[in-house]
């Protein structure tokens, strides 16, 4: 288990200037690994996080969004023996993942996507005893957004309206993390 902050992260609206920048934020999540060699060990990454992506024009309808992001990512870790390599206590590591992001809004009716996603990520990890141990890690998050997609929708009998109409690639942002590990 893990707790951390993710930084960074923009939006831009659809033929506009405008862009929807999301805010600092805590992230949690929980990371399941698996020895695949003596080198690499198989990863399930899952993360979530609660943001605001807020917005300073307020001529627009929505300046502020909830959003809630919900990461679930398979891949692996490469175990460096570097600089490290005499001291079995602590292991620097790679991390590759791939998988989904879904968002979902707290605005009612909101409609939630979910959009291809991938993290890279450097660590260390600490081992106290055979079954204890921490885990450090910064991980650059990329999600793949469409181009011109139409997000957190509310589709109804009354009305029919669109938070936002995005257009670019990809969300970018930065998680730096903190984390116990037990090993069985």
């Amino acid at each position: 288990m893990f707790g951390g902050v993710r930084l960074g992260g923009e939006i831009e609206v659809e033929e506009s200037s405008e862009v929807y920048e999301a805010d600092d934020a805590s992230s949690f999540g929980i990371i399941w690994n698996t020895e695949h060699s003596r080198d690499t060990e198989w990863e399930v990454y899952f993360s979530r996080q609660q943001t605001d992506f807020e917005l300073d024009d307020t001529q627009l309808v929505v300046p502020v969004i909830e959003l809630d992001m919900y990461t679930l990512q398979l891949g692996g870790t490469y175990l460096f023996d570097g600089a490290f390599k005499n001291n079995d206590a602590v292991q620097p590591y790679m991390a590759l993942t791939l998988g989904g992001t879904h968002v979902k809004s707290d605005a009612d009716g909101a409609d939630s996507d979910t959009f291809f996603s991938g993290s890279i990520g450097l660590g260390l990890k600490f081992r106290r005893g055979e079954r204890l141990g921490f885990r450090l890690e910064g991980r650059l998050h990329s999600t793949l957004v469409d181009e011109s997609s139409r997000v957190f929708c509310s589709v109804g009998p009354v009305e029919n309206i669109c938070a936002v109409e995005v257009e670019g690639d990809a969300l970018g942002q930065f998680e730096a993390f903190a984390g116990i590990s037990f090993r069985f």
